[in-house]
């Protein structure tokens, strides 16, 4: 039996209990029914500000695990919010660490837009333009808007709405189709 490819799960929001968090932890609830094992960074808050300089051996150890955990990862998915009309600064800072490493190039990545409708369309702009530089393979098919309120999380701080559950589960088997596929 081989293992199943695993997907790694980017927030972008560093606030406790996110609605993108929420989603992404329910990924993690849906993975198994795909076949797809998630496992969710939590790294974000622990990144150092990104600096050229620093971007050279031996990385700083958070940047090295981050980097550790695209180049293991079959796919990436990520849900960010949308802060000023684009990325929030922290997720951007993420993701300029990953310019310089070739961990993301080629690699599925696809996200989930949360925000509510007719927002969130800057900080996928953002995150096309970045993931671009990045040589990221963005699968279209699977980055889906999932508008998500705020009173849709239960108590476990997952959604409970079997249509979610069973988009969010959709995604996670087109990232790991275009895994296999690469």
């Amino acid at each position: 039996m081989s293992a199943l490819p695993e997907i790694l799960l980017l927030s972008g929001s560093l606030r406790k209990g996110s609605t993108n968090e929420a989603v992404l932890r329910t990924a993690l609830e849906v993975a198994p029914s795909v076949e797809v094992r998630a496992v969710l960074y939590d790294g974000l808050a622990g990144l150092p500000h990104f600096n050229p300089d620093d971007d050279a051996e031996p990385l700083a150890a958070p940047v090295a695990g981050l980097r550790a955990a695209i180049g293991q990862a079959a796919g990436v998915l990520i849900c960010t919010p949308e802060y000023a009309g684009t990325l929030p600064g922290s997720f951007k800072n993420l993701l300029d660490w990953t310019v310089g490493g070739t961990e993301i190039c080629d690699k599925p990545v696809a996200w989930v837009n949360a925000a509510a409708p007719g927002r969130g369309q800057g900080a996928e702009a953002t995150l096309r333009t970045v993931l671009g530089y990045t040589g990221a393979h963005i699968v279209d098919a699977a980055c889906v808007k999932l508008p998500v309120n705020h009173g849709a999380k239960g108590e476990n701080g997952v959604l409970a709405d079997p249509e979610a559950r069973a988009q969010l589960a959709g995604v996670l088997a087109e990232l790991a189709k275009a895994a296999a596929q690469a």
